[in-house]
């Protein structure tokens, strides 16, 4: 009888395991998520950002049309600035501009922001700050790639 019990008692601890590695498996891929996605505010434009909440790159995909067809998925890989920066927590704000085209890149854990936005097909970003940063005295403006009229959407001039 005691053999039996123990027999049993084995029985329950593999079930128990296998419970265990199943509910595991079920956790990682909920965390497993690494991208969030945001609407460019731009009112008229059909436009979505997706970053890497680790890596904190950029890339972006719009709604083309595309004569005799459905439409085309069009996309814009990581262009300057876009790429993976330093490791952090990286989301994507939008502001309430209807009229713009970009997003704001933020790192949950130093504060940092950059206003990313698609450029000559690809999602350029401006270099990373903060305002404490900014307000540093002798600190120089940060350079952003130039834009050109008629190049599709870009920053707002003040």
């Amino acid at each position: 009888m005691r053999g039996s019990a123990l027999s049993g008692v084995g029985k329950l601890v593999r079930v128990g395991r296998l419970a265990g590695v199943a509910v595991l498996a079920a956790a990682g891929s909920v965390v497993a998520a690494p991208f969030d996605f945001v609407p460019a505010p731009q009112t008229d434009l059909n436009r979505i950002y997706r970053i890497d909440r680790y890596t904190g790159e950029i890339s972006s995909c719009q709604y083309g049309l595309q004569e005799g067809t459905i439409g085309v998925t069009l996309c814009f890989g990581s262009g300057e600035g876009a790429g993976p920066q330093s490791p952090g927590e990286y989301g994507l704000v939008a502001s309430k501009h209807e009229r713009e085209g970009g997003v704001f890149r933020v790192n949950f854990r130093t504060g940092d922001m950059s206003i990313c936005y698609v450029f000559d097909e690809k999602v350029v970003c401006t270099p990373q700050t903060s305002p404490a940063a900014a307000a540093s005295p002798g600190s120089a403006p940060a350079a952003t790639p130039s834009a050109r009229p008629g190049t599709g959407a870009s920053p707002q001039r003040p």
